[in-house]
């Protein structure tokens, strides 16, 4: 499953998800985790009220499960949850992209929390509708 993180170092869950300017995405499964690319985005990020800026990158995030950020406001964090994509507030600004990668390993490994066994039942069922769509064709 893909994750994404919020970030202005690439090290820190550090940035809020409306002014982001970068966010880096990553590969995660049961042995590992891999970067996969940074997503870039320009423009006025700090307005606020100006809704506009979230589309490019709640699309840009259409393929990741989890989204992981320093601060969300409730517009953004209701529009990631319609397109089954889960906000996730990191602990602080200075925690560590590798710790939560780290620790999402083992934790699928072992047995994850409520709120993740749903997200992966989610990822599951998007997946077979996908996959639906495609032999439909």
């Amino acid at each position: 499953m893909k994750i994404a993180f919020t970030t202005s170092d690439s090290v820190h869950i550090n940035a809020h998800f409306g002014w982001a300017k970068k966010i880096d995405v990553y590969e995660v499964n049961q042995e590992n985790y891999q970067f996969v690319e940074t997503l870039k985005f320009e423009g006025d990020l700090k307005e606020d009220g100006n809704e506009d800026k979230l589309l490019p990158k709640i699309e840009a995030l259409s393929d990741c499960t989890i989204v992981y950020v320093s601060a969300i406001g409730g517009s953004a964090a209701a529009r990631l949850v319609k397109k089954r994509i889960t906000p996730v507030k990191a602990q602080s600004e200075e925690q560590e992209i590798t710790d939560v990668l780290t620790k999402l390993v083992a934790t699928l490994n072992g047995n994850p929390p409520p709120w993740l066994r749903k997200v992966l039942q989610q990822q599951q069922s998007k997946f077979f509708d996908e996959l639906e769509e495609e032999t439909a064709v």
